[in-house]
């Protein structure tokens, strides 16, 4: 009694945990304006899934779990459930998929990233998305290709008979078991492990410019050592651009390794849960063992399932913008304050670039459009420089 008690405790808790975590992701993006990007489509409709999974199939392998397997809603709905069940987890692995996609796209053309990923793209990589993991979950148990003897299963139930014989479970035969596992899992997985290999091959590459560049051009005297340009024309250079306009293009690049950074985070939580559950899936449908080991079979269950509360929680964990987002929403302290006009100025003149005893100075907290910037040399003379728009 007491066992029954505690499992059904921390599987009540789990279940809200995986709703009100993956709310809070879809909840985070849809308010917080530095998450409003195309790509975190991707990241909403993984959320959204989990979200279905928590509302839609936890209660119902709750319910199995609390009874000892034995299913007391007919076999109709038995079928309905599996089917969920299977196009859920397969509506993950291609929403990772194209997140790897996304990623490889972001980082290896940044520049043309914007023209290749449109809203529309998106919308219609979400749309196939859902569509295939439909018709892979509801198409072939509704038509009985997963059984042995290709009938649908559990239509053989009638009202009449004892509900505690009822055993709602997923049948399968070995061709199904390897299409399944290969077409939904395996070869998904090869590919984004492809595609992120690549990835952060290209993001070393990337990087490495940023790391040698004080090294080798630690100013454009270098510059002016090969092209007629005098000195005063290297210091105005300086002085009508600033640190942060120089920069910009590496903050960019920097933030989309992060992105990647987090979302390879999640693919890895992913294998970690699920592969488990594939491969016992596999090993039992080869051994065409009718009846597995009900334990086993649940432990590698519910740690895929596990893997539907672990990503709301690894977003803010390595996401400094999910961070705030989840601030926002759970009224934090921190999190609603808002930078007064004193700390954003300290913040730009803060921003200066020195190169070679040059120290760029903003004069005081001006617009964009009315900034008065001093060069300031080594020897102490002084350059001022107005630049209007």
């Amino acid at each position: 009694m007491i066992s029954t008690a505690m499992k059904w405790v921390v599987l009540v808790a789990f279940i809200v945990l995986t709703i009100g975590g993956n709310m809070l992701v879809c909840l985070a993006v849809g308010t917080s304006r530095r998450l409003h990007r195309v790509a975190n489509c991707f990241v909403v409709s993984l959320a959204v899934t989990d979200l279905l999974l928590g509302l839609l199939v936890l209660p119902l392998s709750a319910t199995l779990e609390l009874r000892d397997g034995h299913w007391p809603l007919g076999g109709a709905l038995c079928n309905i459930y599996i089917s969920m069940d299977v196009m859920l987890c397969t509506a993950s692995i291609l929403t990772l998929l194209a997140i790897s996609v996304d990623r490889y796209l972001a980082i290896s053309g940044p520049l043309r990233y914007p023209r290749r990923v449109t809203s529309r793209r998106v919308a219609a990589a979400i749309a196939a998305i859902w569509a295939s993991s439909l018709a892979v979950s509801f198409v072939p148990i509704h038509l009985g290709w997963n059984t042995w003897n290709f009938t649908v299963q559990n239509v053989d139930w009638h009202m009449h008979e004892e509900k505690e014989k009822w055993s709602c479970r997923y049948e399968w035969n070995n061709s199904y078991v390897l299409l399944d596992s290969f077409g939904t899992f395996y070869l998904p997985l090869l590919v984004m492990c492809g595609m992120y290999h690549r990835i952060f091959r290209v993001a070393r590459e990337q990087f490495e410019p940023f790391v040698l560049l004080p090294t080798h051009l630690t100013s454009l005297c270098d510059l002016s050592m090969t092209l007629p340009i005098s000195s005063y024309q290297v210091r105005r250079i300086r002085a009508a651009t600033p640190s942060f306009a120089r920069s910009a293009s590496a903050a960019a690049t920097a933030r989309e390794h992060k992105a990647t950074v987090t979302l390879a985070a999640v693919l890895g939580a992913f294998v970690i849960c699920w592969f488990p559950y594939f491969t016992y899936f596999t090993c039992m449908g080869m051994k065409a063992e009718p009846d597995p080991n009900e334990i086993i079979h649940s432990v590698v269950l519910w740690l895929g399932y596990f893997n539907s509360a672990l990503n709301p929680i690894l977003y803010p964990a390595l996401n400094r913008d999910f961070r705030r987002a989840y601030g926002q929403l759970l009224r934090c302290r921190g999190a609603n304050q808002r930078p007064s006009a004193a700390s954003m100025c300290l913040a730009l003149q803060k921003r200066t670039a020195m190169s070679n005893g040059h120290h760029i100075v903003h004069d005081k907290c001006k617009p964009p459009e009315d900034t008065h910037l001093n060069v300031q040399e080594g020897n102490g003379t002084e350059l001022t420089d107005h630049t209007r728009s």
